[in-house]
């Protein structure tokens, strides 16, 4: 049985190399290298699952099996929630696992700071937030308990919408209650420049910042702490290769330590929760337990911890820099066939993957599917997302595949 920090550490200090990674890092994904034989870049939609992560969710069930109630005891599935909130707080660079919140979807995380708020929160946001988020807020638009104020893109001179920092800041004035954006946009892979002047502005006028990271964490470094961030929801769906319902909202000290409180609340905030006691002052558990709810899932955090493992022992910027690379051989590829796709100026602006536009996305998509490219669509783009499990024979492929079906 391979450890991943044993395997991990046979890479060395030095950048990732395809080579490298076929070797140290492959055999850790065995179940799912050898179970499928397309060349998979929906890797940004779902990520690949390590074997590990079996193995960690037989844990969390033996537990039950063994202990049953006793489950609970601060050495059992507490000391997995603790162990997942901690490597959350590290990969967003927070200092505290206390300041995370586990959630199950990032959506529950936008309501539980909506709810933060009195009713009819004035919200400012953007039309390229995730249909999650653009649901639950016209949601509370609809039902009188939101006023929004939307932020439309502009399209840049190849046609891909591009969200300006300053178009946000004009929407922020005094009154404004909260702004939420993304800090890589999940239709284009946007990375939003100018996050500290929007968190800048919007303090000025006593707003508070929420910033959607499902696409930036595990993708690009973050300093949710340095940057003054409020609120961050994400999940480890994707880059961090835990599957759904492992998400979570995270908190700034300087949010936990006021007196801002959620109505989205349960027995698991309360103070001494297996004490069962019923205090009127309603004594709040300290710093981000004060917003835990009911009782929670308990195998989620299982299910993420070998991707967490995965991605801290390798580093996020590593894994940027290789990413990097991975997308300028695919776009190389795309170029030399006459593959149409976007080529940014600055590679660094954009997430993890690449675009290739298309009046039929989802029909390219399909068609690409059935000749063993798995991808996605969004909007009038195609989306090819590479990982550290993908050659640079198969990214050549894709960009010969793709040809043969544009012509």
């Amino acid at each position: 049985m391979l450890c991943i920090e044993a395997q991990v550490a046979k890479l060395g200090d030095i950048p990732l190399t395809e080579a490298g990674l076929r070797e140290h890092i492959w055999p850790l994904f065995s179940r799912v290298l050898d179970s499928r034989s397309e060349i998979y870049l929906a890797n940004h939609s779902l990520g690949r699952p390590l074997d590990q992560t079996s193995r960690d969710v037989q844990r969390g069930l033996d537990l039950w099996y063994e202990r049953l109630d006793e489950a609970w005891n601060d050495d059992g599935w507490p000391a997995e929630i603790e162990l997942f909130r901690s490597r959350i707080a590290r990969l967003i660079g927070l200092e505290q696992g206390k300041c995370v919140v586990p959630k199950t979807s990032a959506g529950q995380g936008l309501r539980a700071v909506l709810n933060s708020f009195s009713p009819n929160v004035r919200v400012v946001t953007t039309t390229g937030e995730f249909d999650s988020i653009d649901f639950i807020l016209k949601t509370y638009e609809a039902q009188g308990c939101a006023t929004l104020s939307w932020v439309p893109p502009r399209p840049n001179d190849q046609g891909v919408p591009i969200f300006l920092a300053e178009d946000i800041l004009e929407k922020i004035e005094v009154g404004v209650d909260l702004v939420v954006v993304s800090a890589v946009f999940f239709g284009t892979g946007q990375v939003m420049t100018g996050l500290s002047q929007i968190v800048g502005r919007a303090h000025e006028v006593g707003a508070l910042v929420l910033v959607d990271a499902y696409h930036a964490a595990g993708v690009i470094p973050l300093s949710m702490q340095v940057g003054e961030i409020d609120f961050m929801i994400g999940g480890s769906y994707k880059y961090a290769r835990g599957g759904p319902g492992a998400c979570w909202l995270a908190i700034h000290p300087r949010v936990l330590s006021s007196d801002v409180q959620t109505r989205d609340t349960g027995w698991f905030a309360k103070r001494d929760p297996f004490g069962y006691q019923r205090p009127d002052d309603l004594a709040r558990g300290t710093h981000g337990d004060a917003w835990l709810e009911s009782t929670p899932p308990i195998l989620t955090v299982y299910q993420a911890a070998a991707g967490l493992e995965l991605t801290l022992g390798i580093g996020v910027e590593r894994l940027r820099e290789y990413n990097l690379h991975q997308q300028a051989i695919l776009r190389d590829a795309f170029q030399a066939r006459c593959v149409p796709h976007f080529a940014p100026a600055d590679p660094e602006g954009f997430g993890a993957f690449t675009l290739v536009p298309s009046d039929d996305a989802a029909g390219l998509a399909r068609r690409l599917k059935a000749k063993g490219v798995s991808t996605d669509a969004r909007g009038n783009f195609v989306r090819f997302g590479p990982d550290l499990l993908n050659t640079t024979a198969e990214l050549e492929k894709v960009a010969e595949v793709a040809g043969l079906l544009d012509k």
